[in-house]
């Protein structure tokens, strides 16, 4: 069956936050730009970070690394410009570095409603996907860089990045490592890091092909080119017939919290290799 569009506009708006339903409107029906970025600053707090619930699984106001990592992921998939989106943000990381380079969450994290598997942490403490997206946006300073470098010296290796075996998770050796140009044997992190992607995709359940194209934002895409002949085709034939009655894609973890972004998530994948 065709994509149908108007099908997952109705879910997004009947089940999606203010966020989701301005983030549909302006991909798929020529909405403002303008009010995206308001309604995105409504999450922003004066710090220079965000909280608020905009990551469904921390509901803490306080600004939290989550929250942040969250965001510029959805900036960098959706293609949403920064505008003043990140104005200080930087500079809220660099405060949350402890002296190892990884991040503190503010103990309120525990005090609201937290998703189970960040318990124990209280939220992300993982800088390299966050400071890997601020380079891309040209907010990292160099003090933020140099840190997550050394942080990553410490703690990631090439063994560890192949060892990964879920797709999803690849996004922060990958949102790092291509992100940076200075860094020991990048090109060896860089090459293990699309090794491992290949590796996960040849096994990717058809429950998770959407996080493919985390890693292949278009057909020309560097992802996209090094997967070996009929993994991509399989997995846009597998999003493309995936729609469910109601409107919206599943996300692989079975959480309605999540069914809008995942929604919005198919069908740019889908519309950016002419499937929709």
């Amino acid at each position: 069956m065709p994509v149908d569009i108007g099908k997952a506009r109705d879910f997004v708006y009947r089940q999606g936050s203010v966020f989701e339903r301005a983030l549909f409107a302006w991909l798929f029906d020529d909405g403002s730009l303008e009010r995206l970025q308001q309604v995105i600053l409504c999450y922003k707090n004066p710090d220079g970070g965000f909280g608020h619930g905009f990551e469904h699984d921390l509901k803490a106001p306080q600004s939290n690394p989550l929250a942040l990592e969250y965001l510029l992921g959805v900036m960098k998939r959706c293609g949403i410009p920064a505008g003043r989106l990140l104005d200080g943000t930087a500079a809220w990381v660099e405060a949350q570095m402890g002296a190892d380079g990884a991040l503190r969450n503010p103990p309120q994290t525990r005090e609201y409603p937290l998703a189970p598997w960040w318990q124990e942490s209280g939220g992300q403490t993982l800088p390299d996907s966050i400071v890997g997206n601020l380079m891309r946006f040209n907010r990292a300073t160099p003090t933020l860089v140099e840190r997550t470098k050394s942080w990553a010296l410490d703690n990631v290796t090439i063994e560890s990045i192949k060892a990964n075996d879920w797709l999803f998770m690849a996004y922060h050796a990958y949102d790092f490592f291509f992100a940076i140009d200075d860094f020991p044997a990048l090109a060896d992190y860089r090459r293990a890091t699309i090794d491992n992607i290949i590796a996960c995709a040849r096994a990717l359940p058809d429950s998770q092909v959407d996080s493919l194209f985390a890693f292949t934002p278009a057909p020309g895409s560097l992802v996209a080119c090094a997967l070996p002949p009929g993994i991509l085709e399989r997995c846009l034939d597998r999003l493309a017939s995936a729609q469910q009655s109601a409107g919206h894609w599943r996300d692989q973890h079975e959480l309605p919290q999540w069914y809008p972004i995942t929604t919005i998530n198919a069908l740019v994948a889908l519309r950016r290799y002419d499937r929709c």
